[in-house]
């Protein structure tokens, strides 16, 4: 079942990352592979941390403690990694911006 969360993170991580490259001024915009690999990156990365502080791991498993897939944790997966591939693609956007001002 964890690479099946893994792949829901990758996803969700390059559509948020699609979504803030949409959001951001065209001077700032990476492009679409650029924002897809950026929050491919930043979903991943945004479960992994979420999962390890324990912020994560209630909604992982059932109410028998066995873990598997149920919307929420579904939901809870593609909003987390989303959002947090956004934000990492949203950053780097406006730091190569700002770099590029030098």
């Amino acid at each position: 079942m964890e690479i099946i969360n893994l792949i829901i993170s990758l996803v969700s991580g390059a559509v948020g990352g699609n979504v803030a490259g949409a959001a951001v001024p065209t001077e700032k915009n990476l492009g679409t592979v650029a924002n897809s690999i950026i929050g491919l990156i930043g979903g991943g990365a945004g479960e992994y941390i979420l999962k390890a502080l324990g912020i994560l791991g209630a909604s992982a498993t059932g109410a028998s403690g066995a873990e598997g897939l149920d919307l929420t944790s579904i939901l809870t997966n593609i909003g987390v990694s989303g959002v947090s591939g956004g934000v990492i693609t949203a950053i780097i956007a406006f730091i190569k911006d700002a770099i590029a001002k030098k």
